[in-house]
């Protein structure tokens, strides 16, 4: 027995723990379960007193970022970013800021070229789902929650609770018809929820001051939807019909 076991070097083994991670993300679960008990249903303890105790970690304050789309978007990949002093590539947003439909993805994929979001094999299934829509790159208006990759590919909560400030003044700014956010990260930040429990309804997501491109403000506010990441539907095929179906709200959202 011992000969057939094939060995597997340090590089393709990373590259499967990494791979398994982002399928158990996808599906909700980032949390690592303790050795004993836990009620999850319970709902949070109270902050302790000033009195006695140790007080509950303020939440960090919001950066400062600037008011016009373009001006955040220089900002974005500049050094005061929440996410600005990250290691790697940092890659902004592409495509047309002015475009009906904004595609949030949590952050750049690990094949991706340099300077190019959802470039390698995943971006050719994003091609192709945006052509089932009547879609392309130079229709849409790309942008990703973090612009630099964690080394680990998971956002800590402190990280998480400064970039959902971010993610959501990026589509106020931008004020789309409809955003379609890939991933848990952007569900959460956008919609207050895991991807999964979001999908299958067209949000109508108010954001505060939120205003459409006649300066006037959205009573309606913007419609967005939650779907799988094509990471994750390259790795789980059967889901692509559900995918689909998330497609076709994106298309009722942008009418």
């Amino acid at each position: 027995m011992m000969g057939m076991v094939q060995k597997i070097d340090t590089a393709t083994g990373a590259s499967l723990v990494l791979s398994a991670l982002d399928w158990w993300d996808e599906a909700g679960v980032d949390a690592l379960i303790d050795e004993a008990p836990r009620n999850w249903l319970a709902p949070p303890a109270r902050a302790a007193s000033l009195s006695g105790g140790r007080a509950r970690p303020a939440t960090p304050a919001a950066p400062d970022m600037p008011d016009t789309l373009a001006a955040f978007e220089t900002w974005r990949l500049g050094p005061t970013a929440p996410d600005g002093q990250w290691p790697g590539t940092r890659i902004g947003a592409q495509g047309v800021a002015t475009a009906p439909l904004m595609v949030m993805i949590d952050m750049p994929e690990r094949d991706d070229h340099p300077g190019a979001l959802l470039s390698g094999p995943a971006g050719a299934l994003f091609d192709r789902m945006l052509a089932a829509i009547g879609r392309d790159r130079s229709s849409i208006y790309l942008v990703p929650y973090c612009v630099a990759r964690p080394l680990s590919g998971r956002l800590t909560a402190a990280d998480e609770a400064m970039l959902a400030v971010v993610a959501r003044t990026h589509v106020r700014l931008a004020a789309p018809k409809c955003v379609l956010v890939f991933g848990n990260a952007s569900s959460r930040a956008i919609l207050g929820t895991e991807m999964v429990g979001a999908r299958g309804i067209l949000h109508s997501v108010n954001l505060d001051r939120a205003q459409n491109r006649a300066n006037q403000v959205d009573q309606c506010g913007i419609r967005a939807v939650a779907s799988f990441s094509p990471r994750f539907l390259l790795e789980r095929p059967a889901a692509k019909a559900e995918a689909w179906n998330d497609l076709q709200l994106v298309m009722k959202g942008l009418m």
